[in-house]
């Protein structure tokens, strides 16, 4: 190949567009969320729950130059995938991170030991429930879900919802609509979900319960007859 073609082939690569579906609520990502993406989005459509995910860590830290710092000693402790690194609401900084098993509990490990004197919450999940797993990382379901109950969960940590979500969605077949992980709404956190009233009751409670023996459980709420126009007051 001639220098100009080859020229022109690396203009054309550096100008293609992003990977589709990335309409992240927490940030703009680089590359290396792009790589992650394939491996750790688990399966696209209605949003229904079901299936074994990738094992995932996430540090929530009251200091963001901690973040950074905890950030960088986790990654050179292990072989993992930072998939988000940034500060949240309140002046919080959240780490989620994923790779084997054995890798992501070395690193959270470590993460836990740098960050201990700012550590708000963490969490370790060997099989996230992958539809969580995507919402976390920006997507949205295909379609407008048909609201059945509806069932609310809210705390005061990132890493208390998204343990409270993925309880849930391992409890009771359900339909998740929503995460909303502390952007602009005080640090608090919430999921949201759908499906027979008896199975959101169940995965409401046992979510909840977790939330609750932490103490970072804001309230638990399941709605058994939602009004139609909830679906867009959900956003749905």
């Amino acid at each position: 190949m001639s220098a100009s073609r080859r020229r022109n082939a690396s203009r054309r690569a550096q100008s293609a567009p992003p990977p589709p579906g990335n309409s992240d609520p927490w940030r703009t990502e680089g590359s290396f969320g792009y790589a992650a993406q394939s491996r750790t989005e688990g399966p696209s459509g209605s949003g229904a729950v079901g299936g074994t995910g990738p094992c995932i860590a996430l540090l929530e830290l009251a200091s963001i130059a901690a973040g950074f710092e905890t950030a960088d000693a986790l990654r050179k402790e292990a072989a993992v995938q930072i998939l988000r690194a940034r500060a949240v609401s309140p002046g919080k900084f959240v780490i989620l991170f994923t790779g084997s098993v054995e890798d992501t509990a070395s690193a959270h490990r470590r993460g836990l030991e740098i960050g201990a004197d700012t550590l708000i919450d963490s969490l370790f999940i060997p099989n996230v429930e992958p539809t969580l797993l995507a919402l976390m990382r920006g997507g949205r379901p295909n379609g407008t879900p048909v609201l059945d109950a509806v069932g609310i969960i809210e705390t005061l940590s990132v890493a208390s919802t998204v343990r409270a979500a993925d309880i849930a969605a391992k409890t009771a077949s359900l339909q998740l609509i929503d995460v909303q992980l502390a952007v602009g709404i005080g640090g608090k956190s919430y999921v949201t979900f759908t499906g027979d009233v008896a199975d959101v009751t169940a995965a409401v409670e046992a979510g909840a319960a977790d939330a609750e023996r932490a103490g970072l459980l804001v309230r638990r709420v399941v709605i058994p007859r939602p009004h139609v126009d909830m679906a867009g007051v959900l956003g749905t």
